[in-house]
């Protein structure tokens, strides 16, 4: 990721998704927490995905010799 998508909306939504997966993995759970956790990840998911999308769109997409799709 480049240095402007790197900082920012993602990167939080990052975080918290690994936070999550991590309170799952832990195992120790009641299974209404565990479905409502499992719901949260996939909103997460969901907002990463949206978050990377307007990167791209931006012409943020960071990868090397990546070239920005013209209109």
């Amino acid at each position: 990721m480049g240095p402007d998508m790197a900082e920012g909306p993602l990167d939080a939504v990052i975080e918290q998704l690994e936070r999550t997966a991590a309170e799952l993995r832990a195992g120790e759970l009641a299974p209404e927490r565990a479905a409502a956790l499992v719901d949260d990840c996939a909103r997460l998911a969901a907002e990463a995905g949206a978050e990377l999308d307007r990167g791209v769109r931006a012409g943020e997409s960071g990868l090397p010799g990546q070239l920005p799709l013209e209109p």
